[in-house]
């Protein structure tokens, strides 16, 4: 990390540990995205060892993305309503507490698959929820999202990596405990969160929440595009521990895998936190360079023939997802008016959990146990290459109609 960068990062830490609710924001990401590594990184072992197929735990992982399509709105839409991002994230917390105790315990794939579904009613929109809670929290203040969002990587990384030796000793089939009470620290830590209501937000005229949320062509454009370098990220994501097992690797590697995709988040973040400008055209520019770095990635996974040249190789994911993930997070936040911010975070979201995660469980399931791995991965590489392709058109676009020059009428969709 780049000495000037760090020495910023420390001056910013140091004045946010005057601001409680903000400092308390910081651990919420932490333990939220903690958790839910655990769960993401070790749930397809954990349904392989308890006798499922490969294609059954793509479907299994598949149902998260079907239901976020009508979760990820849902939550976003109360969110708004309420003005209390917080009460919205306890709700989803105590829900997915509740659930998760009935998917470990049942063995039927049907009964599993169902629990499954209610599990991600309340899992899946977590993550566009607390983004939501950041960008609303900060508003008005010289604090960063990124300087905020990387905490959620450092825990992603941490527990990701701790948790492999522990769940090596007691068990696979314990995953349940591991996961239950790191979601009881997060509670524990959400009850101090700030509401994340927006002082001054123009209230929605009856009838026109659907025009104020999707009245902006580019933000469209920009969902649509997102799809195709998000299918190949969630095959990835879905069936990476798969790869590493049937390559030799343990459920350690497994863990250190996690953790090297997200700890080089953090520098990315702060990167992007001092130098992004934001400008339309600049961040879509961002966008095709990043994707180009989704199709290296997949490229040289097709081409591993050992679990570590897999973890070396998922290093990549910090400046591809990471910074596709911060870009996205801002761009969204700049397209979408202020008082529905929740509702497009929840669109956004929708890019790397609706539609693409049903096409990768499904499709990368059956590729993964028909075809291979290797072949799932050069299917990975084309998809993405066509989301590059569509970026570069939509960067030209954007360049020549000025918009960068616009950017106070496309907040208001205009």
């Amino acid at each position: 990390m780049n000495r000037t960068i760090f020495v910023w990062w420390i001056r910013r830490e140091i004045q946010l540990t005057e601001n409680k609710p903000l400092l308390t924001l910081k651990l919420f990401n932490f333990f939220l995205y903690g958790s839910i590594s655990i769960l993401m990184s070790f749930f397809p072992l954990y349904f392989q060892k308890v006798g499922f197929s490969t294609v059954a735990i793509g479907m299994l992982m598949a149902g998260g993305p079907f239901v976020s399509i009508f979760a990820n709105p849902f939550w976003g839409y109360w969110s708004d309503r309420l003005q209390n991002i917080r009460r919205i994230l306890i709700i989803m917390l105590l829900g997915n507490l509740f659930v998760v105790q009935f998917v470990f315990q049942l063995n039927s794939l049907t009964w599993v698959f169902i629990a499954m579904l209610a599990f991600f009613l309340f899992q899946t929109p977590l993550f566009s929820q607390s983004n939501s809670l950041i960008l609303n929290a900060i508003e008005g203040t010289p604090y960063k999202f990124g300087a905020f969002r990387l905490w959620g990587s450092l825990g992603w990384a941490l527990m990701a990596v701790g948790a492999g030796p522990l769940i090596g000793v007691i068990g696979i089939k314990n995953l349940w405990i591991v996961y239950s009470l790191m979601l009881l620290l997060t509670l524990f830590v959400s009850s101090k969160l700030p509401q994340g209501k927006v002082e001054g937000a123009k209230k929605i005229a009856k009838g026109g929440y659907a025009k104020a949320l999707f009245g902006n062509k580019y933000f469209l454009v920009f969902v649509i595009l997102g799809v195709l370098i998000s299918v190949p990220n969630s095959m990835n994501q879905t069936f990476i521990s798969l790869y590493i097992d049937q390559l030799g690797g343990s459920v350690v590697l497994i863990g250190w895998s996690a953790f090297l995709t997200a700890i080089f988040e953090i520098p990315v973040f702060l990167l992007f936190d001092r130098f992004l400008k934001k400008r339309t055209s600049t961040m879509i520019g961002c966008l095709v360079f990043v994707s180009l770095l989704f199709v290296l990635r997949w490229i040289l996974m097709s081409m591993a023939t050992s679990p570590i040249q897999t973890i070396f190789i998922q290093m990549l994911h910090s400046i591809s997802f990471g910074g596709y993930y911060y870009i996205g997070t801002t761009l969204t936040a700049q397209l979408i008016p202020v008082e529905l911010r929740a509702s497009g975070q929840a669109v956004y979201a929708l890019t790397w959990g609706g539609i693409s995660g049903i096409i990768a469980g499904i499709m990368g399931g059956w590729i993964f146990q028909e075809l291979g791995p290797k072949t799932m991965y050069q299917v990975s590489t084309l998809i993405a290459l066509f989301g590059v392709v569509g970026f570069a058109v939509m960067w030209q676009q954007v360049r020549k109609s000025g918009t960068h020059q616009e950017e106070s009428q496309l907040s208001t969709g205009g």
